[in-house]
């Protein structure tokens, strides 16, 4: 057999037996591949495995993929990703170490295909069940570097869910760690993972939280079989533990039931091998993000002493009975005598309340009525609807960026999820300004992005010249107050033209900034992207950005309106600390005072080392400005579809954020101290 350029299998003899990957490092490869026959790997996994031979370097591997029916299925796509970052981290924290040798090494990847793929050099032993001597000082070994595996892996706050014999393989000299599929973070809600005994009683059953302990008991299991030749119980540990010397001075407390009661690798290795598990933790690259999580710190600190200057405009409006327009920014207030309904044809028809005496049906139609909003009479025309102007202040929301930044799939996802109830969590509900526009928004945008389709670039602005809503919502909080929350998405180009279109933005509310990481970032790992869209990296920043800024009024050191910073298209940078991290948690249960703050460390460490202080220009203007990674699609497209379909992933966090600062979402510590943090006490 050989395989095309996309990974897929083809007769022998097929014109294209290509194989493309990304390397490690990042850098693209084409090679001549043959592979063999496929077979499973684990009859309860999805993923195939075949030998192969790279012809351009003589090179023996392994393809680990996932045939297209079973690629098809979220979970099985993201058994491999946790796989493929698992190699790739520790492909680039043991780079040249003596402890490389202890797991797989990583050749390359494919994972946005139809058939997704990772490929290793040549497995180094076999697997320790298939071992039926092992000698007393083998074992010895054995223990040691299973250990060591573990120590490393807990260094980096990972704990593999599936050591077991079959994935512990044994040369005759030192131990290789499969089995990557299984790793996890430690920290996270446990899930039941792997088989009895060899998983812990608390990971079969998927209580509590992920600890390195839980690996210990696997380590374990696996060493006792080798040592009697036969499994251990699975919840406690073997009455005849003591008969053996290799195992009784060692490992008695890693059997014990609860991981709080088991040794920490680190600890197990210190018996094994006295020394050795202080050289590894040496091995850890040196953390080149250091002094930039520092210089976040000390803006921090700066914004906190910094003391805010007061708002205008939308609240001298609604002091008066009105709320802002969020077209010509003057003050507006429900006028019956103004209003309109659209008729079969989309066309205003003058509304005659008069008509209406049912209280019920009167309420009703008013839901679905506009009013037009005279109050600049050189502005064009422009019409409000009714809710948006009897629910007290309107909040406006702006998504700001270049085109081809995904702008309008992050929107329509953050929508999306809030209209699934993600917002519930925190004792916010929602329902539509215009139930007649939320449906065409859920029917043009909201089901083909789900169902895997691109949808089109923001259009520019027309001969009216101003802005349009995208969506609005009516957003009620944990006391019952009602506020109307609007959503603009502006074509990057837009935010180019004239002073006058940019005048909206003086009553806008709220700030998304949407960086493009293959426009920001120049990691090697984003030159296919660059090349594939025709774009570069640009270390002057974001022209959108940069104008936004420029037109919005300053009266002190920053800006006071809330703003959020968003990473977005993060899945091309999965594998890709911090970006690996973030992408994996859960959505918050509830806002603590210094929630993101560590993320937002994080995305700026990122930013300002890989990018440069253009890119950070919105979080250095705003004195609340939080940073986020998120994905709108969790995929890259293909020819105009999302081959997986859409994978969101942390999307509606910055506007949790914003909500926070605006006290729609209420956090220990107020609105007022949400994204820049408290002082330590």
């Amino acid at each position: 057999m050989t395989t095309s350029h996309t990974g897929r299998a083809e007769p022998a003899g097929a014109r294209s037996p290509y194989l493309a990957f990304t390397e490690p490092t990042g850098r693209r490869r084409t090679a001549p591949a043959r592979l063999g026959k496929a077979s499973r790997r684990d009859p309860a996994l999805p993923q195939g495995i075949r030998n192969g031979l790279l012809d351009d370097q003589g090179q023996q591997c392994v393809q680990v993929f996932l045939p297209a029916a079973a690629a098809a299925d979220p979970a099985a796509r993201a058994l491999l990703d946790t796989e493929a970052g698992t190699a790739l981290q520790l492909a680039r924290t043991l780079e040249n170490t003596a402890y490389a040798h202890l797991f797989p090494t990583l050749i390359g990847y494919e994972l946005d295909t139809p058939e997704p793929f990772l490929l290793y050099a040549a497995p180094r032993g076999i697997p320790a069940g298939r071992t039926h001597v092992m000698s007393a000082t083998d074992q010895r070994v054995f223990a040691r570097d299973l250990t060591l595996a573990l120590c490393l892996l807990d260094g980096q706050g990972l704990v593999p869910r599936g050591v077991s014999p079959g994935t512990v393989l044994w040369d005759g000299a030192s131990v290789q760690l499969w089995g990557l599929e299984g790793v996890a973070r430690a920290g996270r809600p446990r899930t039941p993972w792997g088989r009895a005994p060899y998983c812990s009683p608390e990971q079969q059953r998927g209580e509590g939280l992920v600890d390195a302990r839980d690996a210990v008991w696997s380590a374990a299991q696996v060493l006792y079989q080798l040592v009697t030749g036969h499994p251990g119980p699975a919840d406690r540990a073997p009455a005849d533990l003591a008969q053996h010397r290799v195992l009784a001075g060692t490992l008695p407390g890693a059997f014990a039931p609860t991981a709080g009661a088991r040794p920490s690798p680190a600890t197990l290795l210190e018996l094994l091998a006295p020394g050795e598990a202080g050289r590894a933790a040496l091995t850890t690259a040196a953390d080149g993000a250091r002094p930039h999580q520092e210089a976040y710190a000390q803006a921090l600190r700066a914004k906190r002493r910094a003391a805010p200057t007061p708002a205008e405009g939308a609240e001298e409006a609604t002091a008066h009975g009105q709320v802002l327009c969020p077209y010509c920014l003057e003050g507006i207030q429900l006028d019956l005598g103004k209003l309109f309904v659209p008729d079969e044809r989309m066309q205003y028809q003058s509304l005659d309340l008069s008509r209406i005496a049912n209280p019920v049906r009167r309420e009703d139609v008013m839901r679905g009525a506009v009013q037009q909003c005279t109050a600049d009479p050189d502005f064009p025309e422009h019409h409000i609807p009714v809710p948006y102007l009897t629910h007290g202040r309107p909040l406006t929301v702006a998504m700001i960026g270049q085109s081809n930044t995904g702008k309008s799939h992050l929107l329509t996802q953050m929508i999306a999820e809030i209209t699934d109830g993600g917002l519930a969590p925190h004792g916010v509900g929602w329902q539509s300004v215009s139930p007649e526009q939320h449906a065409r928004f859920v029917r043009e945008r909201v089901q083909p992005l789900r169902s895997g389709k691109v949808l089109d670039h923001t259009g520019a602005l027309g001969l009216e010249g101003y802005a349009h809503f995208v969506e609005s919502l009516l957003l009620t909080d944990a006391r019952g107050r009602v506020r109307p929350v609007a959503f603009f998405d502006l074509a990057g180009e837009d935010l180019g033209r004239t002073d006058g279109v940019l005048r909206f933005l003086l009553g806008i509310d709220a700030f998304v900034f949407v960086v493009d990481p293959a426009v920001a970032l120049p990691l090697p790992q984003l030159d296919e992207v660059r090349e594939r869209l025709g774009s570069q990296v640009d270390r002057d920043g974001d022209v959108a950005f940069g104008t936004v800024l420029d037109r919005l009024p300053r009266t002190g050191p920053y800006l006071e309106t809330p703003a959020a910073m968003v990473l977005g298209k993060s899945d091309l940078l999965r594998f890709q600390p911090p970006v690996d991290r973030w992408l994996g948690e859960n959505p918050p249960a509830a806002l603590g005072p210094d929630h993101f703050l560590e993320e937002s460390g994080d995305v700026h460490a990122l930013l300002r080392q890989y990018a440069g202080p253009a890119w950070l220009r919105p979080f250095d203007a705003f004195r609340r400005c939080t940073l986020h990674i998120a994905s709108a699609t969790g995929g890259q497209e293909k020819q105009g579809r999302f081959p997986a379909g859409t994978g969101p992933r942390r999307v509606l966090e910055p506007l949790l954020s914003l909500l926070a600062m605006h006290g729609i979402i209420e956090a220990p510590g107020g609105a007022a101290s949400f994204g820049v943090g408290r002082e330590a006490q």
